[in-house]
């Protein structure tokens, strides 16, 4: 069975955000990844957005909170709503696309559901009632959503 997790989308403060967070809930970052991380002649980083946050997980008991600080490119988060997705972490690529296909029907396709950079399968969308949703399946943990073991 798939497991949904809380995504948080920051204007440039997600590292910020997730040390407060580490400091009341306890734990260790079980991933951060920097725009850097990914630069390439391909797909170059403008300086000022290197150091931002691609991807940051925090496990909170079964649960995983996880953030990006969203590219000045693609304009402001507005912090009063919009800011978040729900992430779906599927224990196969099958239930991945299943769950991708379905929900996203009548909705709009932001990232096509594939091979990702980082490893995972993964796809977003925002469906037809306007929340955005973000679909992973990550063979590295053997289709459980478990960021301690990456």
């Amino acid at each position: 069975m798939a497991l949904i997790n809380p995504h948080i989308n920051f204007n440039g403060n997600a590292h910020e955000a997730f040390n407060f967070y580490k400091s009341v809930f306890g734990g260790e970052f079980a991933t951060i990844v920097r725009y850097k991380d990914f630069s390439s002649p391909e797909h170059p980083i403008a300086e000022n957005e290197a150091n931002k946050i691609m991807h940051i997980a925090l496990p909170i008991g079964n649960n995983i909170l996880m953030a990006n600080d969203v590219p000045e490119f693609m304009g402001r988060v507005n912090e009063n709503e919009n800011r978040s997705k729900i992430s779906i972490s599927a224990e196969s690529r099958e239930e991945a696309d299943k769950l991708f296909n379905g929900l996203s029907e009548g909705g709009e396709i932001e990232m096509p559901i594939g091979d990702s950079p980082w490893g995972s399968y993964f796809g977003m969308f925002r469906y037809k009632f306007g929340i955005e949703w973000m679909v992973d399946f990550d063979p590295r943990n053997n289709g459980k959503a478990d960021y301690k073991n990456n």
